[in-house]
């Protein structure tokens, strides 16, 4: 819960890089909300909730996968991958699953050490 809500609290911070663990638990949470919500929509027939959880978590959501790309040494340019069918679903999974760079990079220190110190 404590990687959800520190994504919650740099909501529109683009800036910077992302750990994997960050990431992957921001991910895991949102997929758990959207389930149960999805339930809770199908419950009382009305998507409301999902879609405005979805709407909500939409910023930081981008924010986070930005941070990531910055991590493994990429710009945010390559959020567009996302357009290409099937392929770029595959490749944004490798380099979000890839582990970010030991060095400090053009976006910043490693973060792994940053919060380690």
């Amino acid at each position: 819960m404590d990687w959800y809500l520190a994504v919650l609290k740099n909501y529109a911070g683009f800036g910077g890089r992302a750990r994997r663990k960050e990431y992957w638990m921001f991910t895991l949470f949102n997929i758990i909300a959207v389930v149960l919500l999805a339930i809770i929509g199908a419950l009382i027939e009305s998507m409301v909730p999902y879609v405005l959880y979805y709407i909500a978590i939409l910023v930081p959501m981008i924010a986070v996968t930005v941070r990531r790309l910055h991590d493994t040494g990429r710009s945010a340019w390559w959020l567009l991958m996302y357009f290409v069918p099937l392929v770029g679903a595959i490749v944004m999974l490798v380099f979000m699953a890839t582990e970010g760079q030991a060095a400090e990079n053009k976006y910043g220190p490693n973060p792994k050490f940053v919060s380690a110190a």
